[in-house]
């Protein structure tokens, strides 16, 4: 059974109004195992706080959020808590936005067989799931504003016929971090983990080493193999401010408005019965009740008696166009597309102008460059590894990170486009990872290059000098 975590306080009092990760330093200009240990205290603080958050912020996308935890001084057995649960939409949407489609490497230059290179390198990457972790890791991002990749050694635990000898795992931002040096090169990671008797330890990594760290002190260490931090961190924005806090008040209105909004209609049928100048005890009002119906009998001749329901309705309209207007504000917010319908004579590009489609675009393209400086130290030390054991010959340089959006999407102008590429002289290979027509380009470049060389030729014929033509002087 899980543990119950109460998000009763509203984020704000989480935090203390500091929005965003801290980001850990440490100000020793190297890391060893002299003051490994000593480095490791120094940040455990912030980090507990950020973890404290992370928390917070998770379980709120999983729907745990403080309107279930509010009370009611007037009428409390009607407290109806109602949760929008706006965190978790605004989150798929974002990790949508990066990894709804496979994250593609597509080589940066012409060399056919480094292209052979990278197609194998996209299929190592689909054997270790990469796609998968890859929505791990955006997701985590999102709601917390950072998250941890690993790359590691199989150590014997590889699955059945494994091609590979490495995994690739998305940690826990609440038990991981990456310790920075001053000028913002990691300098050592760590995990928060439990062994089998339940006592916490730090599994800290450096450029070179390894430690397992026990009440402060090493128990055992060993040469990290990787020559680097095997721990990458992927944050969200430079602030590493989640998508979820950004607009965590307006969330919390959402829910207490659509939380009243369903008390008025509940109070509303179950409305007081007022009786004036008149007394009912309660089992005769029982009786009455149930028959549909109320005899009752002035006290006198000048106080009339009488029996009313006292009930006021909650205005649904304008409770709706409330509701409406922080959504909304959401939306504009977070950079999200509305889904107002066509209300005719629109063209696509109206539609997406009008109802915030280019903006969504522009903003995802926004957050590509801060995922993609992360992936290519993840490529940096993939690719070691793999020239390592002799599976590659590739660098970072020669491979260009391909964040695909929908392939459904403007379909005929994509196909046209790719048409006046090619026959502008654009090379195929560029063309195809232009238009962002294939999930794979690479791949579809391997695939169609007899026929493109066929029909596109890469050589250019050199230019055949005028000949001239002598001709006999002729009698007239």
């Amino acid at each position: 059974m899980k543990d119950l975590i109460k998000n009763s306080l509203p984020f704000n009092k989480v935090c203390h109004n500091s929005f965003g990760r801290k980001v850990l330093y440490t100000n020793a200009s190297e890391i060893t195992r002299d003051n490994v240990c000593k480095e490791l205290s120094k940040v455990l603080k912030d980090f507990t706080q950020n973890a404290e958050e992370i928390d917070y912020l998770y379980n709120y996308y999983l729907g745990n959020q403080p309107v279930l935890y509010r009370e009611k001084q007037v009428r409390p057995e009607i407290n109806n808590k109602v949760v929008n649960n706006t965190a978790y939409f605004i989150v798929e949407t974002k990790t949508a936005d990066i990894a709804s489609e496979p994250i593609q490497y597509v080589l940066r230059g012409t060399d056919e067989n480094k292209s052979k290179e990278i197609a194998d390198l996209n299929a190592i990457m689909e054997n270790e799931d990469k796609a998968y972790s890859d929505i791990c890791l955006a997701r985590w991002r999102s709601i917390c504003g950072t998250s941890f990749r690993l790359i590691a050694n199989d150590d014997g635990r590889s699955s059945l016929l494994d091609e590979t000898n490495f995994r690739i795992d998305v940690l826990d931002p609440r038990t991981t971090a990456v310790v920075y040096y001053n000028n913002n090169i990691p300098a050592f990671s760590f995990q928060k983990i439990k062994d089998e008797n339940n006592k916490t330890l730090y599994f800290v990594y450096t450029k070179s080493q390894w430690f397992k760290i026990i009440n402060n002190k090493i128990a055992q260490s060993g040469e990290n193999g990787f020559t680097a931090i095997p721990v990458i961190e992927y944050p969200n924005n430079e602030n590493r401010i989640s998508d979820v806090e950004i607009t965590i008040s307006l969330s919390d209105a959402i829910n207490e408005m659509a939380s009243d909004r369903q008390d008025g209609i509940a109070q509303f049928v179950q409305s007081f019965i007022k009786f004036v100048n008149c007394e009912m005890d309660g089992n005769k009002f029982k009786e009455l009740r149930q028959m549909g119906a109320f005899i009752v009998k002035s006290n006198n001749g000048e106080n009339k008696a009488d029996v009313d329901i006292m009930s006021s309705e909650l205005n649904q309209s304008e409770s709706q166009v409330a509701k409406d207007d922080l959504f909304n504000s959401i939306l504009v917010i977070q950079g999200i597309a509305n889904r107002e319908g066509n209300t005719g004579g629109d063209t696509q590009g109206a539609v997406s102008l009008r109802n915030g489609y280019l903006d969504s675009e522009k903003r995802a393209e926004l957050s590509e460059p801060s995922f993609k400086k992360a992936e290519k130290q993840f490529l940096r030390i993939l690719l070691y590894k793999l020239s390592v054991d002799k599976q590659t010959s590739l660098k970072v340089s020669d491979i260009e990170i391909k964040i695909s959006r929908s392939k459904m999407d403007n379909m005929l102008t994509k196909a046209e486009t790719l048409k006046v590429l090619l026959d502008s002289g654009v090379y195929f290979e560029r063309a195809l990872k232009s238009v962002g027509f294939f999930a794979d380009p690479e791949q579809v470049a391997i695939e169609s290059a007899p026929r493109m060389k066929i029909l596109y030729p890469t050589e250019v014929p050199k230019e055949q000098p005028n000949e001239v033509i002598e001709v006999e002087d002729a009698e007239i």
